[in-house]
């Protein structure tokens, strides 16, 4: 038996990350965050690239978009897409339970 511990920060959404820390927490170089800005996947606050900071929130979609892309093979375009659909799901299962509570 192994004595592994994992260790790691838990982020909220008012925790801000520079471009720097994002892709080292994703363990991807700058230029694939680059990639997902463009793409609309993640939205930095900042005027240009030497400024943007990036929400907790940033940071999930990053790393999930970056499982996706491992794991299926998709490209960033179709990344972009899942996570938006992904969200979108999340969001009418909320709002399916509010309507069950209701009713």
């Amino acid at each position: 038996m192994s004595n592994e511990f994992l260790t790691g920060i838990v982020l909220d959404e008012e925790c801000l990350l520079t471009l720097d820390e994002l892709s080292r927490a994703c363990a991807v170089q700058t230029d694939w965050i680059i990639e997902l800005v463009d793409e609309g996947v993640l939205e930095p606050r900042g005027g240009d690239v030497s400024h943007w900071v990036f929400s907790g929130i940033s940071l999930h979609r990053a790393r999930t978009a970056r499982r996706l892309q491992q794991d299926l093979g998709i490209n960033i375009a179709g990344a972009a897409l899942a996570l938006d659909l992904m969200e979108e799901i999340e969001d009418l299962r909320a709002h399916l339970c509010v309507l069950e509570r209701e009713g």
